[in-house]
């Protein structure tokens, strides 16, 4: 029978087949690849590298997300220039960073945000906030991505031959089932929206092979719990108020058009890739990693000579498995 190659784009759902061993339940005909739905894996090193030298800025607090702070740059990782005397602090919403600000009028306080259409509005909630509160010590540093760009470059590769996507629940809350139209009607590319429980993610396959297997390329929302054709309106208006697209560089992906997000004009003070110019070091070759070509589903975790060896979540070398949502931290978790 021919084969079918399922990419799941989203870290959780990476997670949670590893968890629920469903790999291990479907037929040999039927493949699943996880793809570049870890927000903090696919951040490139050069994000990482301006954030560090960000960091290093006298007066200068930087904060993000917890999996942010060990992902590795050119030379270092945060959690290490915080060690170097870096004022780096982990935190769980960008209203921490921008209390943090409030509470420090002498230091400039800046937030590294990552994240896909999930995260972004909450951060440009934020910003709309800083803004009316007339808050100045504060800025963001954006590496937010778009996956709907990333979809389709994934559709045009010649690397792997993707039969269909298994999409985010989380992020479709957000979009809607609408923009994965696109991807399925110009490439051909089925595409259903499951949830996060095994169940969920079953029926996201079966729903997956029926529509392959009929030749339909269409979207399947199996997450009807959570998951609107329209998305949530008002959000994505917040979002779209204080940001735009922008080209965004990729870790495995290289470089994607109109896949990442930059400040508008009217919002250009909370930019601190405006605020700090700063220089990032070289980039160094690959200390033997392959997360980016895991994140492109050419490649898995057991392919890399660094994994269960070099390679832990105790001493990680790439960022596939420092995040809690990342393919290396799965399969080494669960096998």
């Amino acid at each position: 029978m021919k084969k079918i190659k399922l990419m799941e784009v989203c870290g959780t759902h990476t997670m949670a087949i590893a968890k629920g061993g469903i790999k291990k339940l479907l037929p040999s005909f039927i493949e699943l690849i996880s793809g570049p739905g870890c927000p903090v894996c696919v951040t490139s090193e050069p994000d990482i590298d301006t954030a560090i030298e960000i960091a290093g800025k006298k007066s200068v607090i930087m904060s993000t997300f917890g999996d942010m702070m060990r992902v590795p740059g050119s030379r270092l990782s945060l959690e290490e220039a915080k060690s170097g005397g870096a004022d780096v602090r982990l935190v769980y919403s960008p209203m921490d960073a921008l209390r943090i600000a409030v509470e420090n009028p002498d230091k400039k306080v800046v937030f590294m945000g990552v994240g896909f259409e999930t995260t972004s509005p909450t951060v440009a909630a934020t910003v709309k906030e800083a803004k009316k509160q007339k808050i100045t010590n504060f800025s963001v540093l954006s590496g937010f991505k778009l996956i709907f760009p990333a979809l389709e470059a994934l559709s045009k590769s010649d690397e792997i031959k993707i039969s269909g996507f298994m999409c985010p629940g989380h992020v479709s809350v957000i979009t809607g089932s609408e923009p994965y139209e696109k991807v399925a009607r110009q490439y051909k590319k089925p595409c259903v929206i499951t949830g996060f429980e095994p169940v969920d993610i079953l029926k996201g396959i079966e729903r997956l092979v029926r529509l392959i297997k009929s030749e339909r390329s269409g979207v399947e929302i199996e997450y009807k719990r959570a998951v609107t054709r329209k998305g949530n309106i008002t959000a994505r208006k917040i979002l779209e108020s204080v940001f735009e697209e922008d080209s965004a560089e990729w870790r495995g992906l290289g470089k994607i058009e109109k896949s990442g997000l930059k400040f508008r004009k009217r919002y250009a003070e909370f930019d601190a890739g405006r605020i700090f110019k700063v220089k990032t070091p070289e980039k160094r070759v690959s200390r033997g990693c392959i997360c980016g070509e895991i994140l492109k589903g050419v490649k898995t975790p057991e392919d890399c000579a660094l994994f269960g060896k070099s390679c832990t979540p105790a001493r990680p070398v790439g960022p596939c498995m420092v995040s809690s949502e990342g393919t290396c931290a799965a399969h080494y978790k669960y096998g």
